[in-house]
Protein backbone atom coordinates (compact mmCIF):
# COMPACT_ATOMS: atom_id res chain seq x y z
CA UNK A 1 0.00 0.00 0.00
CA UNK A 2 1.66 3.20 -1.23
CA UNK A 3 1.22 5.95 1.35
CA UNK A 4 -0.65 8.96 -0.07
CA UNK A 5 1.49 12.08 -0.37
CA UNK A 6 0.37 15.68 0.12
CA UNK A 7 0.05 17.86 -2.95
CA UNK A 8 3.17 19.69 -4.04
CA UNK A 9 6.38 19.45 -6.00
CA UNK A 10 9.03 18.31 -3.56
CA UNK A 11 12.77 18.48 -4.23
CA UNK A 12 13.90 16.13 -1.43
CA UNK A 13 12.54 13.49 0.93
CA UNK A 14 13.61 13.32 4.57
CA UNK A 15 12.83 10.16 6.54
CA UNK A 16 12.82 9.27 10.19
CA UNK A 17 14.37 5.79 10.56
CA UNK A 18 12.86 3.63 13.33
CA UNK A 19 9.17 2.99 12.75
CA UNK A 20 9.30 4.90 9.46
CA UNK A 21 11.82 3.23 7.14
CA UNK A 22 12.36 0.22 9.38
CA UNK A 23 9.54 -1.64 11.08
CA UNK A 24 11.81 -1.83 14.11
CA UNK A 25 9.71 -0.53 16.97
CA UNK A 26 8.64 -3.99 18.23
CA UNK A 27 12.30 -5.10 18.27
CA UNK A 28 13.31 -1.87 20.00
CA UNK A 29 10.67 -2.47 22.65
CA UNK A 30 11.92 -6.00 23.30
CA UNK A 31 15.49 -4.66 23.58
CA UNK A 32 14.31 -2.00 26.03
CA UNK A 33 12.46 -4.61 28.12
CA UNK A 34 15.51 -6.87 28.32
CA UNK A 35 18.00 -4.08 29.08
CA UNK A 36 15.81 -2.37 31.68
CA UNK A 37 14.83 -5.70 33.22
CA UNK A 38 18.47 -6.21 34.19
CA UNK A 39 18.08 -3.14 36.45
CA UNK A 40 14.56 -3.81 37.72
CA UNK A 41 13.08 -0.97 35.67
CA UNK A 42 9.69 -1.05 33.96
CA UNK A 43 8.73 0.53 30.65
CA UNK A 44 5.06 0.22 29.72
CA UNK A 45 4.44 -0.36 26.00
CA UNK A 46 1.99 2.56 25.76
CA UNK A 47 4.60 4.87 27.28
CA UNK A 48 7.26 3.45 24.92
CA UNK A 49 5.16 4.38 21.88
CA UNK A 50 4.11 7.67 23.46
CA UNK A 51 7.77 8.60 23.88
CA UNK A 52 8.59 7.63 20.29
CA UNK A 53 11.19 9.97 18.82
CA UNK A 54 12.84 10.81 22.16
CA UNK A 55 16.55 10.26 22.72
CA UNK A 56 17.54 7.00 24.42
CA UNK A 57 19.55 8.80 27.12
CA UNK A 58 16.60 11.08 27.94
CA UNK A 59 14.27 8.08 28.27
CA UNK A 60 16.65 6.33 30.68
CA UNK A 61 17.09 9.50 32.74
CA UNK A 62 13.31 9.98 32.95
CA UNK A 63 12.75 6.34 33.93
CA UNK A 64 15.38 6.73 36.67
CA UNK A 65 13.55 9.77 38.02
CA UNK A 66 10.06 8.24 37.77
CA UNK A 67 11.06 4.93 39.37
CA UNK A 68 13.63 6.16 41.89
CA UNK A 69 16.43 4.21 40.17
CA UNK A 70 20.08 4.96 39.48
CA UNK A 71 20.66 3.09 36.24
CA UNK A 72 23.93 4.16 34.59
CA UNK A 73 22.60 5.93 31.50
CA UNK A 74 25.48 5.21 29.10
CA UNK A 75 25.74 1.56 30.18
CA UNK A 76 22.00 0.88 29.82
CA UNK A 77 21.93 2.69 26.45
CA UNK A 78 24.82 0.58 25.17
CA UNK A 79 23.21 -2.64 26.42
CA UNK A 80 19.88 -1.73 24.79
CA UNK A 81 21.68 -1.05 21.50
CA UNK A 82 23.56 -4.37 21.72
CA UNK A 83 20.31 -6.27 22.29
CA UNK A 84 18.57 -4.40 19.46
CA UNK A 85 21.35 -5.07 16.96
CA UNK A 86 21.16 -8.78 17.78
CA UNK A 87 17.54 -8.66 16.52
CA UNK A 88 18.22 -6.84 13.23
CA UNK A 89 17.80 -10.04 11.22
CA UNK A 90 14.08 -10.02 11.99
CA UNK A 91 13.48 -6.33 11.18
CA UNK A 92 11.77 -5.52 7.87
CA UNK A 93 11.20 -2.29 5.95
CA UNK A 94 7.83 -0.54 6.27
CA UNK A 95 6.14 -1.52 2.98
CA UNK A 96 4.41 1.77 2.10
CA UNK A 97 7.59 3.74 2.78
CA UNK A 98 9.85 1.27 0.96
CA UNK A 99 7.70 1.70 -2.16
CA UNK A 100 8.29 5.49 -2.11
CA UNK A 101 12.03 4.94 -1.63
CA UNK A 102 12.18 2.54 -4.58
CA UNK A 103 9.94 4.71 -6.77
CA UNK A 104 11.81 8.00 -6.19
CA UNK A 105 15.41 6.88 -5.61
CA UNK A 106 17.67 8.59 -8.14
CA UNK A 107 14.97 11.14 -8.95
CA UNK A 108 15.10 13.03 -5.63
CA UNK A 109 17.80 13.25 -2.95
CA UNK A 110 17.01 11.43 0.31
CA UNK A 111 18.13 12.05 3.85
CA UNK A 112 17.51 10.37 7.20
CA UNK A 113 16.82 12.49 10.29
CA UNK A 114 16.75 10.25 13.35
CA UNK A 115 16.89 10.54 17.11
CA UNK A 116 18.85 7.28 17.13
CA UNK A 117 22.64 7.11 17.06
CA UNK A 118 24.56 6.88 13.78
CA UNK A 119 25.64 3.37 14.82
CA UNK A 120 22.02 2.25 15.18
CA UNK A 121 20.75 3.95 12.00
CA UNK A 122 23.65 2.63 9.91
CA UNK A 123 23.17 -0.91 11.26
CA UNK A 124 19.41 -0.85 10.57
CA UNK A 125 19.73 0.49 7.03
CA UNK A 126 22.61 -1.87 6.24
CA UNK A 127 20.58 -4.86 7.44
CA UNK A 128 17.83 -3.88 4.98
CA UNK A 129 20.33 -3.13 2.17
CA UNK A 130 19.07 0.47 2.01
CA UNK A 131 22.02 2.49 3.31
CA UNK A 132 23.18 3.50 -0.18
CA UNK A 133 19.82 5.16 -0.95
CA UNK A 134 20.48 8.07 1.42
CA UNK A 135 22.85 10.91 0.63
CA UNK A 136 22.66 12.31 4.15
CA UNK A 137 22.29 10.81 7.64
CA UNK A 138 21.47 13.22 10.47
CA UNK A 139 21.58 11.28 13.75
CA UNK A 140 21.30 11.99 17.47
CA UNK A 141 24.91 13.11 17.80
CA UNK A 142 24.58 15.64 14.94
CA UNK A 143 22.18 18.09 16.58
CA UNK A 144 21.66 19.54 20.05
CA UNK A 145 17.87 19.86 20.32
CA UNK A 146 15.83 16.68 19.70
CA UNK A 147 12.41 16.49 18.04
CA UNK A 148 9.97 18.29 18.29
CA UNK A 149 12.61 20.96 17.73
CA UNK A 150 13.13 21.45 13.96
CA UNK A 151 16.95 21.55 14.20
CA UNK A 152 17.52 18.03 12.82
CA UNK A 153 15.22 18.51 9.85
CA UNK A 154 16.65 21.94 9.06
CA UNK A 155 20.15 20.45 9.13
CA UNK A 156 19.04 17.63 6.81
CA UNK A 157 17.65 20.13 4.28
CA UNK A 158 20.80 22.26 4.47
CA UNK A 159 23.08 19.24 3.91
CA UNK A 160 21.00 18.24 0.87
CA UNK A 161 21.09 21.82 -0.43
CA UNK A 162 17.28 22.08 -0.52
CA UNK A 163 15.06 24.77 0.98
CA UNK A 164 13.01 23.47 3.96
CA UNK A 165 9.71 24.24 2.24
CA UNK A 166 10.74 21.99 -0.67
CA UNK A 167 11.24 18.94 1.57
CA UNK A 168 8.71 16.21 2.35
CA UNK A 169 9.13 14.40 5.66
CA UNK A 170 8.09 10.80 6.41
CA UNK A 171 7.46 10.34 10.16
CA UNK A 172 5.75 7.93 12.53
CA UNK A 173 5.66 9.96 15.76
CA UNK A 174 3.87 13.08 16.99
CA UNK A 175 7.23 14.59 17.98
CA UNK A 176 8.60 14.01 14.49
CA UNK A 177 5.57 15.47 12.72
CA UNK A 178 5.78 18.51 15.04
CA UNK A 179 9.48 18.90 14.19
CA UNK A 180 8.72 18.78 10.46
CA UNK A 181 5.95 21.37 10.83
CA UNK A 182 8.22 23.64 12.88
CA UNK A 183 10.81 23.38 10.09
CA UNK A 184 8.19 24.52 7.54
CA UNK A 185 8.05 21.10 5.87
CA UNK A 186 5.09 19.05 4.70
CA UNK A 187 4.90 15.57 6.18
CA UNK A 188 3.46 12.11 5.67
CA UNK A 189 2.33 10.26 8.78
CA UNK A 190 3.48 6.62 8.72
CA UNK A 191 0.92 4.49 10.59
CA UNK A 192 2.04 2.21 13.44
CA UNK A 193 2.21 -1.56 12.83
CA UNK A 194 -1.26 -2.25 14.24
CA UNK A 195 -2.88 0.23 11.80
CA UNK A 196 -1.27 -1.11 8.64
Amino acid sequence: MLLPLPDGEFKAYLFDCDGTITDSMPAHYRAWQAALGEWGAEFDEDLFYGWGGRLVVDIIADLNERQGLRMPVAEVAARREELFQAMLGEVMAVPGVLEHIEKSHGRLPFGVVSGSTRESVTASLTALDLLDRFEVLVCAEDYARPKPDPEGYLLGARLLGVEPGDCLVFEDTDLGVAAASAAGMASVRVPPPWER
